[in-house]
């Protein structure tokens, strides 16, 4: 197991790396196939490492290793422009002590073992399964046929009936996703389980969100403002960028119109996440209850906060709802997400 922790894997040549990619792949299951090693890069942080393909999702090889987690002090320090728009953002509800504001909300500090593992690559939603416009139409629903039709005339790009049904326009093709309301989280973990695969603890979402950096980010202690955001349009803080002429801010539009949203992209592991406030995705706590991540169901957002403090469930490395424990899960399955991982203990090489 030693050549799958992190400190001896990054020393490995790309033969090396291969050859224990396919001992990992003759223990999957059938359906499970390696597909070849890629390199990811981002924040400072580099990741040779095996895909593998599961159906119509892909896989990585995350190595093990041992990091501490949880915040509570900063590692470098905010710049001047993030520590004046965070100061600003909470003064006005009261909050005078910003890093005991930011301690309340992150995870505590804590050394922990980190398994190698095969992390699917994008999360899956909870609530929501895809379904054909045939199977929609069997449903009873008597308002889905005018509003497929009223959609397809649209220009939107999505639209949805609460705990209802869900329409994506995917290039030419409307996908149909239709709300299980019958779902329950139970259910789900003993059915993954008994398929071979586990969803991630919240040791492990942090670890691989953040790849075991001591800062509030994952690429720093500062607020990065030229990310492009959901819910904020596509300008982030020109001002701040920019010396706000109109050509500066033509320029900033137009690149920022032709890229998709920065939090969605693969990180230094392969791994994507959702990067959206209004989205957790579920991981298991220490005793295996549920401890969403990633978001706060868009709390801060709707309360005025801003890109800053709206973001920061979905851009603190350690951030963790206050208000989770109050949280009926039925209610927010249909913005819940996870994500399935192998856990690799046990492997030799053969």
């Amino acid at each position: 197991m030693e050549p799958l922790q992190r400190r001896v894997w990054v020393g490995l040549s790309a033969p090396e790396k291969d050859e224990w990619m396919h001992t990992i792949a003759r223990k999957l299951p059938e359906q499970m196939r390696y597909d070849g090693l890629q390199t990811f890069e981002r924040y400072g942080q580099r990741t040779e490492t095996g895909v593998f393909v599961c159906g119509r999702q892909q896989f990585v090889f995350v190595p093990g290793d041992r990091v501490t987690l949880g915040w509570d002090s900063w590692q470098e320090g905010m710049n001047e422009a993030t520590s004046s728009d965070l100061l600003e953002a909470v003064s006005e509800y009261g909050v005078e002590d910003v890093e005991s504001f930011l301690s309340d909300q992150m995870s505590p500090v804590r050394e922990v073992e980190i398994a190698p593992m095969l992390v699917e690559c994008r999360t899956r939603s909870l609530g929501w399964i895809e379904v054909t416009e045939e199977e929609a139409m069997q449903q009873d629903d008597a308002d889905f046929a005018a509003e497929l039709e009223k959609f397809r005339q649209s220009k939107l790009n999505e639209y949805e009936q609460y705990q209802q049904f869900r329409l994506v326009r995917r290039g030419g093709d409307i996908q149909i996703l239709w709300f299980n309301e019958d779902l329950a989280i139970e259910d789900l973990l003993e059915e993954e389980a008994e398929a071979g695969f586990g969803v991630l603890t919240e040791d492990e979402w942090e670890y691989l969100y953040g790849g075991g950096c001591r800062t509030l980010f994952p690429w720093g202690d500062s607020f990065d403002y030229t990310l492009k955001l959901k819910h904020f349009g596509e300008l982030q803080e020109a001002d701040k960028l920019m010396d706000g002429s109109t050509e500066g801010v033509k320029r900033i539009l137009q690149d920022q119109a032709d890229r998709p949203y920065d939090l969605a992209l693969p990180n230094f592991f392969g791994v994507q996440f959702v990067g959206d406030p209004y989205i957790y995705e579920l991981t298991l706590d220490a005793t295996g209850e549920t401890q969403p991540k990633g978001g706060d169901g868009g709390s801060m957002i709707c309360g005025g906060m801003g890109p800053l403090v709206g973001f920061l469930p979905a851009t603190a490395v350690f951030y963790r709802d206050p208000n989770a424990s109050d949280l009926d899960l039925e209610d927010v399955m249909d913005c819940m997400h996870y994500r399935r991982v192998i856990r690799l203990t046990g492997v030799a090489h053969s």
